[in-house]
């Protein structure tokens, strides 16, 4: 039986030479064309790949499809990020943009993302089209096919979306505002597709795992504390390093860390920025966020008088309204947050940069400026754990939650309960423990937030002790 391929809350991801296969490949793509040629008469499409292993095989298999069915395709030369070819495609004219990337998930994975025109992910609708036309066996030989040959008849063109990327990057930031600003700054590409792109445009920056490593040194490439601690070890062992920036495999998420090599998780980043963007840039418009991120967003938006909306987990859906709306910020508790200005995509070196550049024009610490965040939602702290359990205890579990088995976990009660995606309950101060299935992994996701790490912890620890018992 062949494989089922179906997309996840972002794109397909497998397991190399398991399911992620040349032929499983083929068949996305061949899906992928047929969908295409139905909608349009000259379609085109941009395609890439990031350091993952055999991302290149991949791609030029994809190439081969594509060009065979008579579309013309920009391949993008080496790796790219996937905020890369998201712009690609948009600045290209393309219909569709392709990524192999498997994003922040472990080395043995990769997967496929589907861009739309517009520069972000394609809308869920039009992404269960190309699901619909997925066939059992791939029909086409590419070994009897040319790459070169299609370079010849026009079909095939190579680009170079780094350049593209960072000549975007330059037109919109005052680079010489941060570099003379004094800060010194850190990065950590994880061996990912973004190790270029901090070195070129600020050289003084400390660099770390900025080379190819398509195995990632056997580690998930994903921007949270537990994978970082040798990051956060050098800024504080540097004792003057001002700020660090990660992204992961794909650099459309991001981790952040202060001077002291503290980690900075992604609700105090939306927080920053939304404060950045409206009290010191002046801008306006809707702010949406994931299910998992803190409610003070929607305390912070209040005080500045901006619209909010929650949604379920996923890119795809914060990105259909900013298709539709003005939005000045998407964000999600992963990590992945766009803004107004750039592309309705997640990217993790543009709100880097945002920050970096709001640290140089205000003058200010990164915890000065959070506290002025502080001052308007209360301090907080959040805490995520990842449990891997087996099959029948997760199911039993979700059976549990929406039976609203759960009146307490330990000593904290549950006061109510949102289900938009997952279940999210909350206590009677105002803490909340969530937990919510992954999509693409064996694993039970549970986040908590408190006035403390200890008590977010705490508020974990009796999470999984109720859940497992």
């Amino acid at each position: 039986m062949p494989a089922q391929i179906k997309f996840g809350t972002d794109g397909w991801r497998a397991i190399i030479a398991k399911d992620f296969t040349v032929e499983n490949v083929l068949r996305v793509t061949e899906a992928t064309a047929k969908w295409l040629l139905s909608k349009e008469k000259k379609p085109s499409i941009c395609l890439g790949h990031d350091c993952r292993f055999a991302g290149e095989m991949f791609a030029e298999s994809a190439a081969k499809v594509l060009c065979k069915h008579g579309i013309k395709t920009y391949l993008a030369k080496g790796f790219v990020s996937t905020p890369m070819i998201s712009l690609g495609t948009q600045r290209l004219n393309c219909h569709v943009g392709i990524i192999i990337t498997a994003s922040h998930n472990p080395p043995s994975y990769n997967g496929y993302k589907l861009k739309g025109s517009y520069g972000g992910p394609l809308i869920p609708a039009q992404v269960t089209e190309v699901e619909n036309l997925i066939e059992d066996f791939s029909s086409t030989d590419i070994d009897s096919l040319s790459l070169d040959d299609y370079v010849k008849q026009g079909l095939l063109e190579y680009v170079d979306l780094e350049k593209m990327y960072i000549d975007h990057v330059k037109a919109n930031f005052d680079l010489a505002a941060i570099q003379k600003s004094g800060l010194r700054l850190a990065y950590d590409a994880m061996y990912g597709a973004g190790q270029n792109v901090i070195r070129k445009i600020l050289p003084d920056a400390v660099l770390l795992h900025c080379e190819d490593n398509p195995g990632f040194k056997g580690q998930a490439p994903e921007p949270i504390h537990k994978n970082l601690t040798e990051f956060s070890q050098l800024i504080k062992e540097s004792k003057n390093i001002d700020s660090g920036l990660v992204t992961d495999g794909d650099a459309d998420r991001i981790g952040f860390y202060d001077g002291a090599g503290n980690f900075i998780d992604s609700h105090h980043i939306i927080l920053l920025l939304i404060h950045y963007l409206v009290k010191y840039k002046g801008m306006k418009g809707k702010v949406v966020i994931a299910f998992s991120t803190t409610p003070r967003v929607i305390k912070l938006c209040k005080h500045y008088g901006l619209e909010v909306e929650v949604v379920k987990i996923g890119f795809k859906y914060i990105c259909e309204i900013m298709l539709n709306e003005d939005v000045l910020l998407g964000g999600e508790e992963s990590g992945g947050i766009a803004i107004k200005g750039h592309i309705p995509e997640r990217d993790g070196i543009w709100m880097g940069l945002v920050l970096w550049e709001f640290m140089a024009k205000s003058g200010k610490t990164l915890n000065e400026l959070i506290n002025e965040v502080y001052a308007i939602t209360g301090s907080f702290a959040f805490e995520r754990s990842d449990l891997h359990i087996k099959e029948e205890i997760k199911q039993k579990v979700l059976k549990n939650c929406s039976s609203g088995a759960y009146q307490a976990f330990g000593k904290y009660k549950v006061s109510r309960v949102e289900d938009i995606d997952g279940y999210k309950y909350f206590f009677e101060n105002g803490d909340w423990l969530m937990i919510r299935a992954s999509g693409t992994e064996p694993v039970l996701r549970t986040y908590a937030e408190s006035s403390s790490r200890e008590e977010a912890f705490s508020i974990l620890k009796a999470g999984e002790q109720t859940l497992t018992s």
